[in-house]
């Protein structure tokens, strides 16, 4: 699969948390369904919670990424399609 990203990601998502989301996709253990779902939430510390999940067939985890800062909570979707897979904002969705 071919991974890109929007402008929206490479502006407000730091590269470190892009590789975990993408690394939490090839991870699945189900079939991967079309749409991704992640939900970065910043806490105290430098960490970011990355909750991730799916609709078909139900699928959730999530990883708490150390010295990473990020400013505010963010939507992200992962469009698989035709070989492709496209990383982008959920308001560029």
């Amino acid at each position: 699969m071919t991974p890109y990203i929007t402008r929206g990601i490479q502006c407000e998502v730091p590269v470190i948390l892009q590789l975990f989301m993408w690394s939490m996709i090839e991870r699945i253990d189900v079939h991967r369904d079309y749409l991704q779902i992640f939900r970065l939430k910043p806490t105290e510390n430098n960490k970011v919670i990355i909750e991730h999940e799916q609709e078909q067939p139900k699928y959730e985890s999530k990883v708490i990424v150390d010295e990473v800062t990020l400013e505010t909570d963010l939507k992200v979707y992962v469009v698989i399609d035709n070989g492709y897979m496209t990383m982008m904002l959920a308001e560029e969705y």
